[in-house]
């Protein structure tokens, strides 16, 4: 229903040029209702002055316009209900289809992404990329290959001759290590050499102690005395 009436952009400016259209009407309404308001209490002040000067039947027809006023007020209140009733009706009718044209909107961009970025688009896109990937791939292997001189190298033999120097490494170093003996196995022996001997060093010769004469003995006894 909503589509029918508000489902072009053309129609959408109908419906606001027709809420404008009824605001303008409701605040005619509003303004008659004023005038006829202060028409009928001029005419209940023109019944009690009639009514003070004693002409009953003034007083009557005072009320009986005044009446009629009332009733075109109540009237203009109707109106002016129904005119509300509609604007409400009509607000919520245009923010429902703004609703369903924004929803519609995002359906077709939705539609329309997905139409750009199907499922085999994607596949194709991961196998070029696959593709790609593996091409680089042998391309970094192939600048990593050795070449020239370096590409007739055996790289078992070039093990096996590490392998043996390690083993010529270690074997040194047992040999470095001191035996018990305080000394150092040499490479390549099969038995120890002998110790040379050495010269044992010659000892200084001290003067034999010298003999205590009589006359050493007296000056020793002499000193001693003094000493006492």
């Amino acid at each position: 229903m909503f589509t029918r009436v508000f489902g072009k952009p053309k129609q959408q400016a109908n419906a606001v040029a027709t809420l404008d259209k009824l605001n303008e009407t409701l605040e005619m309404l509003e303004k008659k209702e004023k005038v006829l308001l202060k028409k009928a209490g001029a005419e209940v002040d023109r019944a009690k002055e009639y009514t003070r000067a004693k002409n009953k039947r003034a007083a009557i027809q005072c009320l009986k316009r005044k009446r009629l006023y009332e009733q075109q007020i109540e009237q203009l209140g109707n109106f002016q209900l129904r005119i509300h009733d509609q604007m409400i009706l009509l607000e919520s009718a245009k923010a429902t289809t703004e609703t369903v044209d924004a929803l519609r909107t995002g359906a077709s961009a939705m539609k329309a992404m997905h139409k750009a970025t199907n499922i085999d688009d994607v596949d194709k896109t991961m196998d070029e990329i696959n593709e790609q990937t593996e091409n680089m791939k042998q391309i970094q292997d192939a600048l990593a290959a050795p070449m020239g001189l370096g590409a007739d190298f055996d790289e078992d033999e070039l093990e096996a001759e590490l392998e043996e120097l390690e083993g010529a490494e270690l074997e040194e170093q047992l040999l470095q290590q001191p035996t018990t003996t305080g000394q150092r196995l040499q490479p390549n022996t099969t038995a120890a050499a002998a110790p040379v001997p050495v010269p044992a060093a010659r000892q200084p010769t001290r003067p034999a102690p010298k003999q205590n004469t009589a006359e050493d003995d007296e000056l020793a006894a002499l000193q001693a005395e003094l000493a006492l």
